[in-house]
C-alpha cells in the first residue's frame, strides 16, 4: 500500500510502499501500539508511518550525535499522531 506522509522535519511529502493492510492501520489508529500492530515492519518504516521522516532525513538530523538540534528531537516527539495518508496506485508523485 502506498503511504504518503509529510515529514515533520522538512515539511516535504514522501511516499513509501509498505506491506500493510487497512485493518492494521485501523487497529493502530484505534489505539494499538505501532510495534505490536506492525511487528513485520522495520523500525524505520514504523518511524515513517508516525512522522513521515525518511532514513535520509533521520541520518541528516541525528547522524552526528554531537550536532543534534534539540528542536528536531522535539518535532519527532510531538508527532506520535496517527494520521496516515493512503495513496492509491498511480497517484504517487
Amino acid at each position: 500500500m502506498l503511504i504518503r506522509k509529510k515529514s515533520v522535519l522538512t515539511d516535504e511529502w514522501h511516499t513509501m510502499d509498505l506491506p500493510v493492510a487497512q485493518a492494521d492501520i485501523d487497529a493502530w489508529q484505534n489505539g494499538g501500539l505501532i510495534q505490536n500492530v506492525f511487528p513485520y515492519l522495520t523500525s524505520s518504516e514504523r518511524q515513517f508511518l508516525m512522522s513521515g521522516v525518511t532514513d535520509a532525513e533521520w541520518e541528516k538530523a541525528f547522524g552526528d550525535e554531537d550536532n543534534v538540534d534539540p528542536r528536531d528531537v522535539a518535532k519527532i516527539a510531538m508527532t506520535m499522531g496517527k494520521q496516515v495518508i493512503i495513496v492509491q496506485p498511480g497517484d504517487a508523485e
